[in-house]
Protein backbone atom coordinates (compact mmCIF):
# COMPACT_ATOMS: atom_id res chain seq x y z
CA UNK A 1 0.00 0.00 0.00
CA UNK A 2 1.41 3.40 -1.05
CA UNK A 3 1.34 5.86 1.83
CA UNK A 4 1.81 9.63 1.72
CA UNK A 5 2.52 11.66 4.84
CA UNK A 6 1.45 15.23 4.24
CA UNK A 7 3.62 17.33 6.53
CA UNK A 8 3.80 21.10 6.67
CA UNK A 9 7.40 22.18 7.06
CA UNK A 10 7.78 24.01 10.32
CA UNK A 11 10.05 23.99 13.35
CA UNK A 12 7.14 23.07 15.60
CA UNK A 13 6.24 20.12 13.38
CA UNK A 14 9.83 18.93 13.41
CA UNK A 15 9.86 19.11 17.19
CA UNK A 16 6.69 16.99 17.24
CA UNK A 17 8.35 14.34 15.13
CA UNK A 18 11.46 14.40 17.28
CA UNK A 19 9.32 14.03 20.42
CA UNK A 20 7.39 11.19 18.84
CA UNK A 21 10.55 9.32 17.91
CA UNK A 22 12.02 9.90 21.36
CA UNK A 23 8.90 8.57 23.11
CA UNK A 24 8.91 5.44 20.96
CA UNK A 25 12.63 4.89 21.60
CA UNK A 26 12.09 5.18 25.34
CA UNK A 27 9.18 2.74 25.13
CA UNK A 28 11.31 0.31 23.15
CA UNK A 29 14.08 0.59 25.73
CA UNK A 30 11.66 -0.24 28.54
CA UNK A 31 10.31 -3.24 26.62
CA UNK A 32 13.84 -4.56 26.20
CA UNK A 33 14.08 -4.48 29.99
CA UNK A 34 10.67 -6.21 30.29
CA UNK A 35 9.33 -3.11 32.03
CA UNK A 36 5.91 -2.93 30.44
CA UNK A 37 4.70 -0.52 33.13
CA UNK A 38 7.01 2.30 32.01
CA UNK A 39 6.85 1.27 28.35
CA UNK A 40 3.07 1.68 28.37
CA UNK A 41 3.43 5.29 29.53
CA UNK A 42 5.78 6.20 26.69
CA UNK A 43 3.82 4.38 23.98
CA UNK A 44 0.56 5.93 25.17
CA UNK A 45 2.13 9.39 25.09
CA UNK A 46 3.39 8.73 21.56
CA UNK A 47 -0.06 7.52 20.52
CA UNK A 48 -1.76 10.58 22.01
CA UNK A 49 0.77 12.94 20.41
CA UNK A 50 0.32 11.32 17.01
CA UNK A 51 -3.45 11.72 17.28
CA UNK A 52 -3.20 15.41 18.15
CA UNK A 53 -0.74 16.50 15.50
CA UNK A 54 -1.86 17.61 12.05
CA UNK A 55 -0.09 14.85 10.11
CA UNK A 56 -2.68 12.72 8.36
CA UNK A 57 -1.77 9.46 6.67
CA UNK A 58 -3.47 8.59 3.40
CA UNK A 59 -3.66 5.31 1.55
CA UNK A 60 -4.29 5.04 -2.18
CA UNK A 61 -7.14 2.54 -1.83
CA UNK A 62 -10.46 2.24 -3.62
CA UNK A 63 -11.63 3.33 -7.04
CA UNK A 64 -13.49 6.52 -7.75
CA UNK A 65 -17.04 5.38 -8.70
CA UNK A 66 -17.38 8.32 -11.11
CA UNK A 67 -14.00 7.91 -12.79
CA UNK A 68 -12.81 4.26 -12.46
CA UNK A 69 -9.36 5.17 -13.79
CA UNK A 70 -8.82 7.60 -10.94
CA UNK A 71 -7.36 6.28 -7.66
CA UNK A 72 -8.80 8.23 -4.74
CA UNK A 73 -6.90 9.10 -1.59
CA UNK A 74 -8.56 7.52 1.47
CA UNK A 75 -7.70 8.84 4.95
CA UNK A 76 -6.28 5.95 6.96
CA UNK A 77 -5.08 6.92 10.41
CA UNK A 78 -3.43 9.75 12.27
CA UNK A 79 -1.39 7.21 14.25
CA UNK A 80 1.51 5.51 12.44
CA UNK A 81 1.05 1.76 12.16
CA UNK A 82 4.13 0.90 14.20
CA UNK A 83 3.07 3.02 17.18
CA UNK A 84 -0.36 1.38 17.23
CA UNK A 85 1.21 -2.09 17.03
CA UNK A 86 3.74 -1.33 19.77
CA UNK A 87 1.05 0.03 22.10
CA UNK A 88 -1.19 -2.97 21.40
CA UNK A 89 1.71 -5.37 22.03
CA UNK A 90 2.44 -3.69 25.37
CA UNK A 91 -1.23 -3.79 26.38
CA UNK A 92 -1.43 -7.46 25.43
CA UNK A 93 1.62 -8.36 27.52
CA UNK A 94 -0.11 -6.69 30.48
CA UNK A 95 -3.30 -8.71 29.87
CA UNK A 96 -5.27 -5.59 28.93
CA UNK A 97 -7.17 -7.58 26.32
CA UNK A 98 -10.04 -5.19 25.73
CA UNK A 99 -7.64 -2.33 24.96
CA UNK A 100 -5.59 -4.60 22.70
CA UNK A 101 -8.64 -5.56 20.65
CA UNK A 102 -9.79 -1.94 20.38
CA UNK A 103 -6.39 -0.90 19.03
CA UNK A 104 -6.16 -3.66 16.44
CA UNK A 105 -9.66 -4.53 15.26
CA UNK A 106 -10.10 -1.56 12.90
CA UNK A 107 -6.67 -1.76 11.30
CA UNK A 108 -6.57 -3.04 7.71
CA UNK A 109 -5.88 -6.77 7.91
CA UNK A 110 -2.89 -6.48 5.60
CA UNK A 111 -1.40 -4.02 8.11
CA UNK A 112 -1.45 -6.57 10.92
CA UNK A 113 1.69 -8.54 11.58
CA UNK A 114 1.34 -12.23 12.37
CA UNK A 115 1.91 -11.50 16.07
CA UNK A 116 -0.66 -8.69 16.03
CA UNK A 117 -3.18 -10.96 14.31
CA UNK A 118 -2.65 -13.55 17.04
CA UNK A 119 -2.97 -10.95 19.77
CA UNK A 120 -6.22 -9.70 18.30
CA UNK A 121 -7.77 -13.17 18.12
CA UNK A 122 -6.50 -14.23 21.53
CA UNK A 123 -7.68 -10.98 23.13
CA UNK A 124 -11.24 -11.91 22.25
CA UNK A 125 -10.66 -15.46 23.50
CA UNK A 126 -9.39 -14.14 26.82
CA UNK A 127 -12.55 -12.05 27.13
CA UNK A 128 -14.66 -15.18 26.44
CA UNK A 129 -16.01 -13.56 23.25
CA UNK A 130 -15.80 -16.80 21.30
CA UNK A 131 -17.73 -15.53 18.30
CA UNK A 132 -15.17 -12.78 17.67
CA UNK A 133 -12.34 -15.16 18.47
CA UNK A 134 -13.54 -17.66 15.87
CA UNK A 135 -13.88 -14.90 13.27
CA UNK A 136 -10.40 -13.47 13.76
CA UNK A 137 -8.75 -16.87 14.24
CA UNK A 138 -10.42 -17.94 11.00
CA UNK A 139 -9.06 -14.85 9.21
CA UNK A 140 -5.61 -15.57 10.61
CA UNK A 141 -5.69 -19.20 9.48
CA UNK A 142 -6.62 -18.08 5.95
CA UNK A 143 -3.42 -16.02 5.85
CA UNK A 144 -1.23 -18.39 7.86
CA UNK A 145 -2.69 -21.89 7.31
CA UNK A 146 0.31 -23.62 8.93
CA UNK A 147 0.02 -21.84 12.27
CA UNK A 148 -0.72 -25.06 14.13
CA UNK A 149 -1.36 -23.43 17.50
CA UNK A 150 -4.10 -21.20 16.10
CA UNK A 151 -5.53 -24.08 14.02
CA UNK A 152 -5.78 -26.18 17.20
CA UNK A 153 -7.38 -23.33 19.15
CA UNK A 154 -9.90 -22.63 16.41
CA UNK A 155 -10.76 -26.33 16.11
CA UNK A 156 -11.48 -26.56 19.84
CA UNK A 157 -13.52 -23.35 19.68
CA UNK A 158 -15.73 -24.95 17.04
CA UNK A 159 -16.10 -28.01 19.29
CA UNK A 160 -17.10 -25.85 22.26
CA UNK A 161 -19.59 -24.02 20.04
CA UNK A 162 -21.19 -27.36 19.17
CA UNK A 163 -19.87 -27.20 15.61
CA UNK A 164 -17.56 -30.24 15.67
CA UNK A 165 -17.90 -30.81 11.93
CA UNK A 166 -16.37 -27.38 11.31
CA UNK A 167 -13.63 -28.28 13.77
CA UNK A 168 -12.87 -31.46 11.84
CA UNK A 169 -12.67 -29.53 8.56
CA UNK A 170 -10.40 -26.90 10.11
CA UNK A 171 -7.98 -29.42 11.60
CA UNK A 172 -8.00 -31.72 8.57
CA UNK A 173 -6.82 -28.94 6.25
CA UNK A 174 -3.70 -28.70 8.41
CA UNK A 175 -3.43 -32.44 9.04
CA UNK A 176 -3.15 -33.18 5.32
CA UNK A 177 0.05 -31.12 5.21
CA UNK A 178 1.42 -32.06 8.65
CA UNK A 179 0.14 -35.05 10.61
CA UNK A 180 2.72 -34.75 13.39
CA UNK A 181 1.57 -31.63 15.24
CA UNK A 182 0.45 -32.86 18.66
CA UNK A 183 -1.73 -29.82 19.45
CA UNK A 184 -3.62 -30.11 16.18
CA UNK A 185 -3.96 -33.89 16.56
CA UNK A 186 -5.40 -33.50 20.05
CA UNK A 187 -7.95 -30.99 18.77
CA UNK A 188 -8.81 -33.18 15.77
CA UNK A 189 -9.35 -36.22 18.00
CA UNK A 190 -11.66 -34.21 20.26
CA UNK A 191 -13.60 -32.91 17.25
CA UNK A 192 -14.05 -36.42 15.87
CA UNK A 193 -15.15 -37.66 19.31
CA UNK A 194 -17.77 -34.93 19.80
CA UNK A 195 -18.94 -35.50 16.22
CA UNK A 196 -19.38 -39.18 17.21
CA UNK A 197 -16.88 -40.38 14.61
CA UNK A 198 -15.33 -42.70 17.17
CA UNK A 199 -13.30 -44.92 14.84
CA UNK A 200 -11.59 -41.89 13.31
CA UNK A 201 -11.05 -40.43 16.77
CA UNK A 202 -9.46 -43.72 17.87
CA UNK A 203 -7.05 -43.56 14.94
CA UNK A 204 -5.91 -40.06 15.89
CA UNK A 205 -5.59 -41.02 19.57
CA UNK A 206 -3.44 -43.99 18.53
CA UNK A 207 -1.22 -41.62 16.58
CA UNK A 208 -0.91 -39.35 19.64
CA UNK A 209 0.02 -42.25 21.90
CA UNK A 210 2.61 -43.41 19.37
CA UNK A 211 4.01 -39.88 19.37
CA UNK A 212 4.55 -40.23 23.11
CA UNK A 213 1.70 -37.95 24.18
CA UNK A 214 0.98 -39.36 27.63
CA UNK A 215 -0.74 -36.39 29.27
CA UNK A 216 -3.81 -36.94 31.44
CA UNK A 217 -6.18 -35.33 28.95
CA UNK A 218 -5.00 -37.49 26.06
CA UNK A 219 -5.08 -40.72 28.06
CA UNK A 220 -8.48 -39.99 29.59
CA UNK A 221 -10.04 -38.89 26.30
CA UNK A 222 -8.55 -41.88 24.49
CA UNK A 223 -9.88 -44.22 27.15
CA UNK A 224 -13.35 -42.69 26.87
CA UNK A 225 -13.22 -43.06 23.09
CA UNK A 226 -12.15 -46.70 23.22
CA UNK A 227 -15.15 -47.51 25.41
CA UNK A 228 -17.38 -46.19 22.62
CA UNK A 229 -15.98 -48.79 20.21
CA UNK A 230 -15.91 -51.62 22.77
CA UNK A 231 -12.09 -51.66 22.71
CA UNK A 232 -12.15 -52.30 26.45
CA UNK A 233 -8.57 -53.54 26.84
CA UNK A 234 -7.24 -50.40 25.15
CA UNK A 235 -9.60 -48.34 27.30
CA UNK A 236 -8.20 -50.02 30.41
CA UNK A 237 -4.62 -49.36 29.28
CA UNK A 238 -5.42 -45.64 28.96
CA UNK A 239 -7.73 -45.03 31.91
CA UNK A 240 -5.54 -46.70 34.52
CA UNK A 241 -2.49 -44.44 33.96
CA UNK A 242 -4.83 -41.46 33.55
CA UNK A 243 -6.18 -42.05 37.06
CA UNK A 244 -2.64 -42.31 38.40
CA UNK A 245 -1.65 -39.07 36.66
CA UNK A 246 -4.57 -37.33 38.39
CA UNK A 247 -3.12 -38.45 41.74
CA UNK A 248 -6.26 -40.57 42.17
CA UNK A 249 -8.33 -37.36 42.33
CA UNK A 250 -10.37 -37.44 39.10
CA UNK A 251 -13.76 -39.01 39.78
CA UNK A 252 -14.51 -39.40 36.07
CA UNK A 253 -11.37 -41.44 35.48
CA UNK A 254 -12.08 -43.56 38.57
CA UNK A 255 -15.69 -44.12 37.51
CA UNK A 256 -14.88 -45.02 33.90
CA UNK A 257 -12.02 -47.27 34.94
CA UNK A 258 -14.30 -49.02 37.44
CA UNK A 259 -16.90 -49.71 34.77
CA UNK A 260 -14.27 -51.02 32.33
CA UNK A 261 -12.76 -53.24 35.04
CA UNK A 262 -16.13 -54.77 35.85
CA UNK A 263 -16.81 -55.35 32.14
CA UNK A 264 -13.40 -57.05 31.74
CA UNK A 265 -13.88 -59.15 34.90
CA UNK A 266 -11.30 -57.29 36.98
CA UNK A 267 -13.87 -57.20 39.73
CA UNK A 268 -11.78 -56.26 42.77
CA UNK A 269 -10.01 -53.45 40.94
CA UNK A 270 -13.31 -52.27 39.48
CA UNK A 271 -15.08 -52.17 42.83
CA UNK A 272 -12.16 -50.28 44.38
CA UNK A 273 -12.24 -47.70 41.56
CA UNK A 274 -16.00 -47.25 41.85
CA UNK A 275 -15.71 -46.79 45.62
CA UNK A 276 -13.05 -44.17 45.00
CA UNK A 277 -15.32 -42.44 42.48
CA UNK A 278 -18.12 -42.28 45.06
CA UNK A 279 -15.77 -40.77 47.65
CA UNK A 280 -14.49 -38.21 45.15
CA UNK A 281 -18.02 -37.17 44.20
CA UNK A 282 -19.02 -36.36 47.78
CA UNK A 283 -19.24 -32.59 48.31
CA UNK A 284 -16.70 -30.79 50.46
CA UNK A 285 -18.13 -30.78 54.00
CA UNK A 286 -16.74 -27.37 54.99
CA UNK A 287 -18.11 -25.76 51.84
CA UNK A 288 -21.50 -27.39 52.23
CA UNK A 289 -21.70 -26.21 55.84
CA UNK A 290 -21.18 -22.63 54.74
CA UNK A 291 -23.58 -22.89 51.80
CA UNK A 292 -26.48 -24.46 53.69
CA UNK A 293 -26.10 -22.12 56.65
CA UNK A 294 -26.19 -19.05 54.40
CA UNK A 295 -29.10 -20.54 52.45
CA UNK A 296 -31.11 -20.92 55.62
CA UNK A 297 -30.38 -17.36 56.67
CA UNK A 298 -31.30 -16.03 53.23
CA UNK A 299 -34.61 -17.89 53.16
CA UNK A 300 -35.41 -16.77 56.71
CA UNK A 301 -34.70 -13.11 56.00
CA UNK A 302 -36.99 -13.22 52.94
CA UNK A 303 -39.83 -14.83 54.94
CA UNK A 304 -39.54 -18.17 53.14
CA UNK A 305 -39.67 -20.13 56.36
CA UNK A 306 -40.27 -23.72 55.12
CA UNK A 307 -37.28 -23.36 52.78
CA UNK A 308 -35.20 -21.95 55.65
CA UNK A 309 -36.01 -24.95 57.83
CA UNK A 310 -35.19 -27.31 54.97
CA UNK A 311 -31.79 -25.64 54.41
CA UNK A 312 -30.99 -25.72 58.14
CA UNK A 313 -31.89 -29.40 58.32
CA UNK A 314 -29.52 -30.05 55.43
CA UNK A 315 -26.89 -28.04 57.29
CA UNK A 316 -27.16 -30.45 60.21
CA UNK A 317 -26.16 -33.35 57.94
CA UNK A 318 -22.79 -31.61 57.48
CA UNK A 319 -22.61 -30.03 60.94
CA UNK A 320 -24.55 -32.26 63.35
CA UNK A 321 -23.22 -30.52 66.45
CA UNK A 322 -24.52 -27.07 65.56
CA UNK A 323 -26.48 -26.20 68.71
CA UNK A 324 -27.84 -22.91 67.36
CA UNK A 325 -29.17 -24.56 64.20
CA UNK A 326 -31.39 -26.93 66.22
CA UNK A 327 -32.69 -23.92 68.15
CA UNK A 328 -33.38 -21.90 64.98
CA UNK A 329 -35.27 -24.80 63.43
CA UNK A 330 -37.34 -25.33 66.58
CA UNK A 331 -38.28 -21.64 66.79
CA UNK A 332 -39.21 -21.44 63.11
CA UNK A 333 -41.36 -24.55 63.38
CA UNK A 334 -43.02 -23.31 66.57
CA UNK A 335 -43.71 -19.64 65.87
CA UNK A 336 -43.77 -19.36 62.09
CA UNK A 337 -44.79 -22.70 60.59
CA UNK A 338 -46.92 -23.87 63.52
CA UNK A 339 -45.73 -27.48 63.36
CA UNK A 340 -45.98 -28.35 67.06
CA UNK A 341 -44.80 -31.96 66.83
CA UNK A 342 -41.63 -31.18 64.92
CA UNK A 343 -40.95 -28.09 67.04
CA UNK A 344 -41.19 -30.22 70.21
CA UNK A 345 -38.71 -32.76 68.83
CA UNK A 346 -36.17 -30.12 67.77
CA UNK A 347 -36.37 -28.31 71.12
CA UNK A 348 -35.57 -31.62 72.82
CA UNK A 349 -32.67 -32.32 70.46
CA UNK A 350 -31.37 -28.81 71.11
CA UNK A 351 -31.50 -29.34 74.87
CA UNK A 352 -29.78 -32.74 74.68
CA UNK A 353 -26.90 -31.19 72.74
CA UNK A 354 -26.71 -27.92 74.71
CA UNK A 355 -26.46 -29.76 78.04
CA UNK A 356 -23.21 -31.31 76.86
CA UNK A 357 -21.52 -27.91 76.88
CA UNK A 358 -19.10 -27.67 79.83
CA UNK A 359 -19.06 -23.90 79.99
CA UNK A 360 -22.22 -22.55 78.34
CA UNK A 361 -22.34 -18.86 77.55
CA UNK A 362 -25.05 -16.68 79.01
CA UNK A 363 -26.72 -16.57 75.63
CA UNK A 364 -26.83 -20.36 75.48
CA UNK A 365 -28.22 -20.51 79.02
CA UNK A 366 -31.03 -18.14 78.02
CA UNK A 367 -31.75 -20.26 74.94
CA UNK A 368 -31.92 -23.39 77.09
CA UNK A 369 -34.37 -21.76 79.52
CA UNK A 370 -36.62 -20.74 76.63
CA UNK A 371 -36.43 -24.23 75.10
CA UNK A 372 -37.32 -25.84 78.43
CA UNK A 373 -40.40 -23.63 78.66
CA UNK A 374 -41.47 -24.64 75.17
CA UNK A 375 -40.94 -28.35 75.88
CA UNK A 376 -43.10 -28.09 79.00
CA UNK A 377 -45.71 -26.15 77.04
CA UNK A 378 -45.95 -28.87 74.36
CA UNK A 379 -45.99 -31.69 76.93
CA UNK A 380 -48.78 -29.99 78.80
CA UNK A 381 -50.64 -29.41 75.55
CA UNK A 382 -50.51 -33.14 74.72
CA UNK A 383 -52.26 -34.12 77.95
Amino acid sequence: MFILALLAVSAARGEDLDSLALLVQRGDSMMQQYNTYEALKYYQQAYDLAQKRDSVYFSMNGDDPVNPTHRSYVPEDRVPRQIRLKLADCQYKRANYRQTAELLKNMPEDSLTHDAFRQLANSYKQQADMGSYMYWAGQLVKRYPMDGEVVAGLTLAYVQAEQPQNGVECAMRYFKADSTNIKVNRALADAYFVDRQFQKANAVFERLLQQGDSTFNTLYSAGMCYTKTDSLERAYQCLKPALWLSNMKHYGAAWRLGVVCIDTKRYDEGLASLSLALDLMKPDTAVMRAITLSQGEGYYLTNRFPEAVSAWKQHLTYNPNSVSTYYNIANALSYLIKDDEQAYQYYRQFLNLARQENKPTQKLVDMMLQAQKMVKYYEKKKK
